[in-house]
């Protein structure tokens, strides 16, 4: 009896280190791979921190204030909706979500506020950076203004 008690025990341990080192694909899983064809029928995406999206217009550096950015903050600024809409690719990072807003607007300038915001207590979060790309609506076309890139991080 104690004999097959330990064949039963190391069976069991057997069973279980062979279902953590081949996880099972369910349906949800085996929908979010892609199948491989010999025929791609699809563009493949683009980098997000260096492309606008299709129809979106680039906006020239020569146009752009970055100094209010952290040093390696992707830049990346874009209009849409013939200049109305202001396009930009913000960073956020575990927890973290990010979130743009347009604080000023004037003649001469476009203050466009990137805000990551972050969890006020500290709990366990994924270190991953994910670069979104947000859109903000202007009171008028953005034309020849200048963009002025902040960005800042809030505690929610």
């Amino acid at each position: 009896m104690r004999r097959l008690g330990t064949v039963v025990g190391a069976g069991v341990l057997l069973l279980l280190a062979s279902a953590c080192a081949n996880p099972q694909d369910t349906q949800e899983t085996r929908a979010d791979r892609p199948t491989a064809t010999s025929e791609t029928t699809t563009t493949p995406d683009r980098q997000p921190a260096r492309t606008p999206p299709a129809g979106g217009t680039p906006v020239t550096q020569q146009q752009l204030d970055t100094s209010g950015l952290p040093q390696g903050y992707p830049v990346l600024v874009w209009t849409e909706d013939g200049g109305r809409t202001v396009g930009v690719v913000a960073q956020e990072g575990g927890c973290g979500r990010a979130s743009v807003e347009v604080p000023q607007q004037t003649d001469t300038q476009v203050v466009v506020l990137m805000v990551e915001t972050v969890p006020a207590t500290p709990k366990m979060c994924t270190m991953d950076l994910r670069y979104p790309k947000l859109t903000a609506e202007l009171d008028a076309p953005l034309g020849t203004r200048t963009v002025v890139l902040k960005a800042e991080q809030r505690k929610s």
